[in-house]
């Protein structure tokens, strides 16, 4: 599908009202070790971060802080 200024518009403000945008930074090589490792599941690497972050609160939600 060809780009357009309309559908870019469109996308835009669907983003501004239903996502929430973060960055993250990490140190020089790692972003192509974790891209190497989301893509070996098959996965994004903004899939793999949003499963890793939702896996991780789970486990520290089961097990009580000390």
């Amino acid at each position: 599908m060809a780009y357009t200024k309309a559908g870019g518009r469109a996308s835009a403000k669907y983003q501004k009202a239903h996502l929430d945008v973060f960055n993250v930074k990490v140190p020089k090589g790692e972003l192509a070790e974790i891209d190497s490792h989301a893509a070996a599941r098959s996965e994004s690497r903004n899939g793999f971060v949003k499963r890793a972050i939702k896996e991780t609160m789970a486990r520290d939600n089961e097990t009580p802080e000390e």
